[in-house]
């Protein structure tokens, strides 16, 4: 399936590119290696709702798995974010890569997930060097019979303003 040129807008559960531009595909064992090496921040996205009430926390109907270590910023892989989760996402990566943009960077959610694919393409347009996109997912480590943890999201943005 050919690169589309902007970000997935919907339908974010469906087979999904070969690649992503600026960008190298991984599979299992090359995250394995990757991880092994200590050089990766792997950053989980799956989506979730926030709560309408103020402060807006995440809404989290069931419990979700993560690679060890991984962090967890949801949202980040939508197609179209508000303004206060863009900046949110481009804010965690410079705290987490201590403002390194030669880190790598992996970028997972579930099997057939637009989000990674959304997530690991906007690194790269940010400017990050080094990004790997794990297309496989969670779904794909766990078939692997590869440990998880519980996933826990960070504290969501700011909401927005009415």
């Amino acid at each position: 399936m050919a690169q589309p040129e902007g970000y997935r807008l919907s339908d974010y559960r469906s087979p999904t590119p070969d690649g992503v531009a600026g960008a190298e595909t991984v599979d299992t064992s090359d995250v394995q290696s990757l991880l092994s090496q200590g050089s990766l921040i792997p950053i989980f996205v799956q989506r979730l709702e926030r709560s309408t009430l103020p402060g807006s926390p995440w809404l989290q109907s069931k419990p979700y798995r993560q690679i060890p270590g991984s962090v967890w910023l949801p949202n980040v892989g939508v197609g179209a974010p508000d303004p206060a989760t863009l900046g949110w996402f481009e804010a965690q990566l410079d705290r987490l890569t201590g403002g390194d943009r030669s880190r790598g960077l992996l970028f997972y959610c579930l099997s057939d997930c637009w989000l990674s694919w959304n997530a690991a393409k906007r690194a790269v347009l940010l400017g990050y060097a080094r990004v790997h996109w794990y297309p496989a997912g969670i779904d794909g480590w766990m078939d692997a019979g590869l440990p998880t943890e519980e996933a826990h999201p960070l504290p969501p943005p700011a909401a927005p303003a009415p």
